[in-house]
């Protein structure tokens, strides 16, 4: 099944709802970063984030989200463009916390102190960032938080991922659901109260539901319509250039002293793990072009 995500918009203009299903490429990355339970749910609950602000961008714009708490998991680094790529990183997959209340603890894991930072590449090399302190730590409330601090825009975030006993990815999703001015104050707590009504949207993706079916229980009898349906993937935009670039950036002395010690030089990408081979002559030959070392 291919994941994707629906938009819709009410009737009469006051809010958009976005829903998606992300259960293959969360899959993905788990897999590409050997990601332990924590890891994972908080990893996917990311990169659902990030689809779902990319899905507020236009064009060929993206965002990246960054997640630094005080707890062992490290920073989450997500990054996700309007047209359906998303990818992200964990920076300590294998950071384990106790479990609370038997689930995931995942505010545990990213830990309550810390910010989130939310950048916005919209093109011509412009980039806007916010950054708030972490409200929740459980990663659907940060980004609702976000958008309210940082944009002044009311919005809900529902985020889930579910594992399997060996760990595997059985589910993840979310929703976004943001209200267009002007602000009607009765409209939002009526939807706001509706949002706080479903119970566990975790247990809703491990059932199956749809996108389609995640704007119907959050708009029921509010007259709305689909509009686009965008399909999602783990895509990563790295290449043996970037890593070139990568290499140049640690500076003619450094790259002077790996050609003198080493026959290889091995550079992963921190977002696919994908591994990058540089060959002794290819150092002493960026070192030889790069008139902009320093």
């Amino acid at each position: 099944m291919t994941d994707y995500l629906q938009r819709a918009i009410t009737d009469s203009g006051q809010f958009f709802v976005f829903a998606c299903d992300t259960t293959q490429l969360v899959a993905t990355a788990c897999r590409r970063h050997d990601v332990g339970p924590t890891a994972a749910a908080a990893l996917g609950r990311a990169l659902t984030g990030a689809v779902l602000l990319a899905a507020l961008l236009k064009d060929e714009q993206s965002v990246r989200l960054r997640f630094e708490g005080n707890g062992p998991l490290g920073k989450i680094i997500t990054e996700a463009g309007r047209a359906g790529w998303v990818r992200g990183y964990v920076t300590a997959p294998q950071a384990e916390v106790p479990l609370r209340q038997g689930r995931i603890d995942v505010a545990a894991g990213l830990g309550r102190a810390g910010f989130l930072t939310v950048t916005k590449d919209i093109g011509m090399n412009h980039t806007y960032e916010g950054t708030v302190q972490l409200f929740t730590s459980e990663i659907a409330q940060d980004i609702a938080f976000y958008l309210s601090e940082s944009e002044q825009v009311p919005s809900a975030v529902g985020l889930g991922v579910h594992l399997e006993p060996d760990g595997g990815i059985a589910a993840a999703g979310g929703f976004l659901v943001q209200s267009l001015p002007p602000a009607d104050e009765r409209l939002i707590a009526a939807m706001e109260e509706r949002v706080n009504g479903i119970s566990s949207i975790t247990e809703l993706l491990r059932q199956g539901t749809a996108p389609e079916a995640f704007v119907a229980l959050l708009l029921a009898d509010i007259p709305y319509h689909l509009t686009a349906r965008t399909p999602l993937i783990y895509a990563c935009s790295c290449s043996r250039e970037k890593m070139e670039q990568a290499v140049l950036s640690l500076g003619r002395e450094e790259l002077t002293q790996m050609v003198g010690t080493k026959e290889e030089t091995e550079v992963q990408c921190e977002f696919c793990r994908d591994t990058y081979r540089f060959s002794r002559l290819d150092l002493q030959r960026l070192l030889a072009s790069g008139s902009q070392l320093h």
